[in-house]
């Protein structure tokens, strides 16, 4: 069930009434009406009917508090997905070039990769946690050290069985 949302701020876009109410109203009707113009479902040229359709819906939605929960959790974490896939496509963007090689572009894919998911664990405060496992400072240190030792020798593994087809071809 969903958690009930906290406001922060002293400003008319934090108010519940803003909040709760015209903003997911806002956003069901456009999801909704956007998703019948597209799909056509009523028939083409039918923008009142879909209107209409849509503003039922949207109504619906926000007279349900568990849905209107629901919705003010998840956008913000669409937000920050979107906003760290930005920076990813970013970084990636900044160096897939047709003059660097494909191999120096796959090991900066992988550098990029590997900083920005080190920069989510340090900005929302898992790196201390995941540090605090690895050095075994938290009762979970025995399951992290036994499944990251079965992740190394699958990897070991599939290296040489994949090296070995490699050789035969």
């Amino acid at each position: 069930m969903a958690e009930p949302f906290t406001y922060g701020g002293q400003t008319i876009l934090s108010h519940p009434i803003f909040v709760e109410t015209i903003l997911p109203f806002l956003l069901i009707f456009t999801l909704v009406f956007a998703i019948l113009q597209k799909s056509k479902f009523l028939g083409d040229g039918k923008r009142q009917l879909d209107a209409i359709i849509a503003l039922a819906i949207a109504l619906i939605v926000i007279s349900f508090a568990q849905a209107v929960g629901i919705i003010l959790q998840l956008i913000p974490f669409l937000a920050v997905s979107i906003v760290v896939l930005l920076v990813l496509f970013l970084l990636l963007g900044s160096f897939w070039k047709d003059s660097i090689p494909k191999g120096y572009q796959t090991f900066l894919a992988i550098i990029a990769t590997t900083a920005v998911a080190i920069a989510i664990t340090y900005f929302t405060g898992a790196w201390e946690w995941l540090l605090d496992v690895i050095t075994g400072k938290t009762g979970d240190s025995e399951i992290v050290s036994n499944v990251l030792f079965v992740i190394i020798i699958a990897a070991a593994i599939a290296t040489v069985v994949l090296k070995g087809k490699e050789k035969k071809g």
